[in-house]
């Protein structure tokens, strides 16, 4: 019997072992490119124009950070992208959220004809809506403003958001809510105070593929946008891309600094990520 018992907790134990080494393996070929693109951001251009490449400098330096700073608009891009992003982000959840939520608990007529509407725009890529929204845009005189960018992604993040939190409204029970306004609670206040909060994970997650997919964006931007002022970081990768060479260093050095605010981001909303669904719907 120990022998038995003996053999299952090794083959456990190398069954772990591989599990680790795997999942190492995965993250290893996940980071590395942005390690690669960290250390070529701090390195001299005599170490970036070689013919044997290595991935820790000789010698560091900033040059590039203050290139990208000094020598372009990049701070105004930076800006830009930021107020786009979160206003994407916030005025996609706002609406998602109360669509979400009246798809998972009231029936009403055109209530799965709607539901198909979302399911069918999602098949279509986005850019069958450049032409569209570029005639509507201009029509009415949005183009190079922060309101055509906003309105532009919030129509390609806002069906995945209701479809995403639409099924977290359904895993709560409607008990809960009916239980509240049984104490005294109205429908807005069961849903603020219990269904809301219940709900954290699933705002939290698509909070981040709106938030990245608006940061991310290339095409509508390009599209939409022809001042300089007005440009996104994406597009403002582009004026370190000469005809006839490409400043790989202070590429680097603007992607490093394009990455660090969706970590930010995701670091934030994260814990909510791992949190119970059910946290907190115990009355104490």
């Amino acid at each position: 019997m120990r022998e038995l018992h003996y053999k299952i907790s090794k083959q456990f134990k190398l069954k772990t072992v591989g599990i680790y080494i795997a999942a190492a393996m995965v993250v290893f070929i996940s980071v590395f490119p942005f390690i690669w693109m960290f250390f070529t951001s701090i390195k001299p251009p005599n170490e970036i124009f070689t013919l044997n490449p290595q991935l820790l400098p000789h010698h560091t330096t900033l040059e590039n950070y203050v290139r990208v700073f000094k020598g372009t608009m990049f701070s105004r891009y930076f800006l830009n992208s930021i107020i786009i992003a979160i206003s994407t982000t916030v005025l996609g959840l706002s609406i998602a959220i109360l669509g979400a939520y009246s798809l998972a608990r009231f029936e009403y007529p055109g209530r799965h004809s709607f539901l198909l509407i979302i399911l069918t725009v999602q098949m279509f890529p986005t850019v069958v809506l450049i032409i569209p929204l570029f005639v509507v845009m201009r029509q009415f005189h949005l183009l190079n403003t922060y309101y055509c960018l906003i309105i532009a992604y919030t129509t390609f993040t806002l069906p995945f958001c209701v479809w995403m939190l639409k099924g977290f409204f359904e895993s709560i029970p409607k008990e809960l809510e009916e239980a509240a306004m049984i104490d005294g609670c109205s429908r807005v206040g069961a849903f603020s105070k219990i269904t809301l909060p219940l709900s954290a994970p699933g705002i939290a997650a698509t909070s981040i593929f709106s938030f990245i997919g608006a940061w991310n964006e290339f095409m509508f931007a390009l599209t939409f946008i022809n001042k300089e002022v007005m440009k996104t970081i994406p597009l403002g990768l582009q004026a370190f891309i000469g005809r006839f060479a490409v400043e790989w260093g202070q590429v680097m050095a603007a992607s490093v600094m394009f990455t660090i605010p969706s970590l930010i981001f995701f670091m934030v909303v994260q814990k909510y990520l791992t949190k119970s669904l059910f946290v907190g719907a115990v009355k104490g």
